[in-house]
């Protein structure tokens, strides 16, 4: 059996029941198998076995009261996965989906993705069960205090620096950041997308759905094409996907869909951008909302959406933007963008293509960009964000913007210049794997065992 073979089969057998961590270890393991062939020092000094293991796995029980008094129990999560290239960075997510598996394969795509961005970042992940849709403010912040009362005595600023993720915002994020200073009592920067009162960066908001489309924009240049004026096909209607659709429409191109848990929206003449702020943004609302403001806009409620997929992908568009959630996006999905005209697929979520939807993008020689690369702007803009709460200095809103520019374009750089020198130069999953591995490869062997 193969090097990588023998670490997936006793990972399964160490961590059991955790099928999403699987796919996003497979996927990278599958991109390493030549580079492992040519540098004996990743078998000696067992970096896989060592990489695919967390090193540490925080797991705690987050009891709270709920407004009519009655005491919930939810399980909170932080999987330190990595501190070779710098503290442990990465967001918070609360939903009833999360998992220890989920967690995982966050955590661990985390440590290539903050890699990749060449800044000095270690890879972690977190969150808890907890569904913050239909709880009140004062149920929210009392399961944020908490979940803090156990978090905080294992993040620092320069140690673990979490961020918001889906379910966590600038809301959950003041009432965490509250609880950790009262515990505390220091005001620092151990949370990043804060808001801009107490210490959050301008352009933080913008940073992960704004990079995004910068990469696709060089993704396309290498392929002298162009953004601009193409249609556009989006997912998701929070925080990664309002912000690509902007910055899609500030760069001439035309977003014609959105999604959100109940359907999907078509819009012909391109989203409304103005109108979906205002119903997700301020009002918390549906995109059913969006369409009664918007009479030419197509509903298609989620109870009609083709048996083998996910209606959001299923019209004609030149380049789709996955900006929801993980394995969003199937073959069935991945045939009806290929058979449609799609060109480019630049994920905005973390792993939204299923191992099958990518297969067939590569097959396709489609331009295609994996989240780590591609959704990789706002942990880079969180970086920028500790940086100025550790100068205790405030950036405007272009020098955030001028240095997520340039990061992104580094990272495009890097990855594709990765993919061209294994002679697949269209290959941006391979060349995203193999640059982000060698960075964390590189400092593991230079730090020892550890």
């Amino acid at each position: 059996m193969s090097y990588t073979h023998n670490t997936i089969t006793k990972l399964r057998k160490s961590s059991p029941a955790q099928t999403e961590f699987y796919q996003a270890v497979e996927e990278v393991l599958d991109s390493l198998v030549t580079v492992l062939d040519e540098d004996s020092r990743f078998c000696q000094h067992s970096i896989i076995e060592r990489m695919v293991e967390p090193e540490r796995q925080i797991m705690f029980r987050v009891a709270w009261v709920d407004d009519e008094g009655k005491i919930q129990v939810n399980k909170g999560y932080r999987i330190e996965f990595n501190s070779a290239l710098g503290p442990y960075k990465g967001g918070l997510r609360f939903h009833p989906s999360v998992t220890t598996s989920i967690v995982k394969f966050l955590g661990f795509e985390q440590v290539l993705k903050n890699a990749l961005t060449g800044l000095p970042l270690g890879g972690a992940k977190g969150g808890a069960d907890f569904n913050p849709k239909g709880r009140s403010d004062g149920e929210i912040m009392r399961f944020c205090q908490a979940f803090m009362n156990e978090l905080y005595r294992h993040i620092g600023p320069r140690t673990d620096v979490p961020a918001g993720d889906i379910g966590v915002g600038t809301r959950e994020l003041g009432y965490m950041f509250g609880q950790y200073k009262k515990l505390t009592n220091q005001f620092n920067g151990v949370l990043t997308g804060k808001d801009i009162l107490w210490g959050g960066s301008l352009g933080r908001k913008e940073a992960t759905g704004y990079g995004c489309v910068y990469f696709a924009k060089h993704m396309l240049e290498g392929i002298d094409d162009t953004l601009e004026g193409k249609e556009c096909l989006v997912s998701g209607s929070g925080n990664v996907a309002i912000h690509t659709i902007e910055k899609l429409i500030d760069l001439g191109a035309r977003p014609i869909t959105c999604s959100d848990s109940d359907g999907t929206i078509y819009q012909k003449k391109g989203i409304d951008i103005k109108c979906l702020k205002q119903i997700k943004e301020i009002e918390n609302g549906r995109l059913s909302d969006y369409a009664k403001h918007n009479p030419d806009a197509e509903y298609i409620s989620r109870e009609n959406y083709p048996d083998d997929g996910n209606a959001v992908w299923r019209f004609s568009g030149q380049v789709a933007f996955p900006c929801a959630t993980q394995n969003e996006l199937n073959a069935a999905d991945a045939r009806a963008l290929l058979d449609n005209g799609c060109i480019a697929v630049c994920e905005g979520a973390n792993m939204p293509c299923t191992s099958e939807a990518a297969d067939l993008f590569l097959k396709a020689e489609i331009a295609y960009a994996p989240g780590k690369a591609a959704n990789a702007g706002g942990v880079a803009t969180s970086q920028l964000e500790m940086a100025q709460n550790a100068s205790m200095q405030r950036w405007t809103f272009k020098q955030v913007d001028d240095e997520l520019r340039d990061i992104m374009l580094d990272i495009y750089q890097r990855t594709r210049d990765t993919a061209a020198e294994l002679d697949q130069p269209n290959n941006l999953i391979l060349g995203a794997n193999v640059a982000g591995f060698r960075r964390v490869a590189d400092a593991m062997i230079q730090q020892g065992v550890v």
